[in-house]
């Protein structure tokens, strides 16, 4: 089932981030790397083609209160997002029906890939998630062709829990793996 998420009072460090509700003031750091070509088609959406379009989005970041802006430290520059989404997916087995979890999605700056900071902030949503939150699990998942993805997934902890079909927002149906993490009891 899906757990309750509202985290718009939340704020989450790692040592080179700030895991925060998105503001208005994000909208050029958003639309400078959701407009790049290869980012967005890793999580199933095309590249932004206007600010209007990430200011959309944005809007139902803020409002949704679901997601996270990434920023980093150093330079206070929003360089991705990392979302709780729901759980209820036709893939997910009976076996997490009655306990509480959201799926993790993630998204990061191009000019910041292969620097280990997905990883850092998905471990601390983990933390936040099972710790402070008492939920259950956290499923999270990736294309077949999505490998930086699949070895965040693996850094992070969880462990394959079934094949699936992803539906994009272009849509097409593409393959991927669902992966799970369960909170230690």
């Amino acid at each position: 089932m899906d757990a309750v998420v509202d985290i718009s009072r939340t704020t989450l460090e790692t040592e080179r981030l700030i895991l925060r509700p998105w503001r208005q003031r994000d909208l050029e750091d958003f639309y400078e790397y959701a407009s790049v070509d290869g980012v967005g088609q890793m999580a199933g959406w095309i590249p932004h083609r206007s600010k209007e379009e990430s200011q959309e989005i944005l809007k139902l970041f803020i409002e949704e209160k679901k997601t996270f802006a990434l920023e980093e430290k150093a330079s206070g520059k929003v360089i991705g997002s990392l979302g709780l989404e729901s759980a209820q997916r036709q893939e997910t087995k009976e076996d997490l029906q009655n306990r509480w979890g959201r799926e993790v999605g993630y998204v990061l700056s191009k000019d910041y890939w292969g620097k280990g900071l997905m990883p850092e902030a998905v471990k601390r949503v983990i933390q936040y998630a099972f710790d402070e939150e008492g939920w259950d699990f956290l499923l999270c998942g990736h294309f077949l062709e999505n490998h930086q993805s699949r070895r965040v997934i693996e850094k992070s902890g969880f462990h394959y829990y079934r094949d699936i079909v992803f539906p994009t927002r272009w849509g097409e149906d593409k393959l991927g793996k669902l992966y799970l993490l369960e909170r230690k009891k």
